[in-house]
């Protein structure tokens, strides 16, 4: 059911402004709902799912589309 989460497009930005775009939106989301997040750097890729964890936020996946991932993440 990928049609109810919300998409945050962050291509172009690096790490470590990646999560911290993440991080806001998903601070405004309610718990259970999910964040789907695009994109293409590979240390924010890295980096950003061990950010979530470490908030407390659940990983659901990471997916690679040629040069972009998108990873879905539940408040």
């Amino acid at each position: 059911m990928e049609g109810d989460a919300v998409q945050l497009d962050l291509r172009g930005i690096k790490c470590p402004l990646n999560w911290a775009h993440a991080k806001v939106r998903l601070e405004q989301m309610a718990r259970g709902e999910r964040l789907e997040v695009v994109l293409d750097d590979p240390r924010g890729v890295r980096d950003l799912p061990r950010a979530a964890e470490a908030e407390g936020y659940a990983v659901l996946a990471i997916a690679q589309a040629g040069a972009t991932w998108r990873i879905s993440i539940e408040k």
